[in-house]
């Protein structure tokens, strides 16, 4: 059984450990995600950071944080990373987690989230893609948004400084 639940100071490593884990060789990974979560929590940045926990162990994590929008808009966040141990991989932790911290966006008031990542994947909670907001040169298709409250935004959209981490 996956027990969600808001991270605590105790899970830094193990959600570091997983980070690294989940990313290790992914085609399109960084290399830097375990940094980008450490660096947006010292900033205070995380706006929702919730762990997956089976039999007392750490298996998964999602981030969210503040992101800016050329046209104003305020209340937005930006998805990412999510990470699963990868082997727990494919078992729902990612969904379930990514489910819950929309549902906690949304008790903050958040107006809406963008994503950068498979449409594919992301429409399965809402995510499409706006051609009217922009992540630097990165394809439409990639960079997708839903909207809980009000307008879609549009313009280009900067993420945290925590995600400059290297």
């Amino acid at each position: 059984m996956t027990e969600l639940r808001a991270e605590k100071p105790e899970d830094i490593d193990a959600i570091r450990k997983v980070t690294i884990a989940a990313f290790d060789g992914a085609e399109h990974s960084s290399g830097t995600e375990a940094a980008i979560v450490d660096t947006l929590r010292n900033a205070g940045a995380l706006t929702v950071s919730l762990v997956a926990m089976e039999n007392d162990q750490i298996v998964g994590h999602v981030a969210f944080s503040p992101v800016a929008i050329e046209s104003g808009a305020e209340k937005w966040y930006g998805l990412g990373p999510v990470s699963v141990r990868p082997d727990r991989q494919g078992h729902g932790i990612g969904k379930a987690l990514i489910e819950t911290g929309l549902a906690r966006l949304k008790e903050h008031g958040a107006n809406g989230c963008v994503v950068l990542g498979d449409p594919r994947y992301y429409a399965r909670f809402g995510f499409t893609s706006d051609p009217a907001l922009r992540y630097a040169d990165v394809p439409a298709e990639y960079f997708q948004r839903i909207v809980f409250e009000g307008a879609a935004p549009t313009g280009a959209v900067a993420y945290h400084a925590g995600f400059d981490a290297a």
